[in-house]
């Protein structure tokens, strides 16, 4: 993680993004609109919240904040709320469970797929 993990991020399971795409194209409405969620976590509980879920025994590394990272992302989602009577349903821990299951159920093949071998190369992850 950057910093020390206090930094606010928010964020939904896919499915909740596409729903609300697909209500902003099949409305009437032309001006920007946030799609998110505004549950905010920390960028250390997020990390946290893996690694319980994984049942790993990883540690959470730190390392240096870069200039430019912002200290909170929470999406203002009253428009899309009022406009297109949308909001995220699957909570975060759902979602990661959700996608968890689904990475746990690829066979072997697909975990070592050329795309992700490489980008485990790249990040120094094998």
């Amino acid at each position: 993680m950057f910093g020390d993990g206090s930094q606010t991020r928010s964020f939904y399971y896919v499915d909740d993004l596409v729903e609300g795409i697909y209500r902003l194209l099949h409305s009437d409405y032309a001006q920007p609109m946030n799609i998110g969620n505004p549950d905010e976590i920390t960028i250390q509980q997020s990390g946290q919240e893996i690694i319980k879920l994984t049942g790993t025994d990883q540690k959470l590394i730190s390392l240096p904040l870069p200039v430019d990272d912002p200290r909170q992302r929470r999406p203002d989602i009253t428009k899309a709320r009022g406009i297109l009577g949308w909001e995220p349903k699957v909570a975060r821990s759902e979602g990661l469970k959700i996608t968890l299951d689904y990475f746990k159920s690829l066979p072997e093949r697909e975990i070592n797929h050329k795309d992700f071998a490489y980008f485990n190369q790249l990040h120094n992850f094998q």
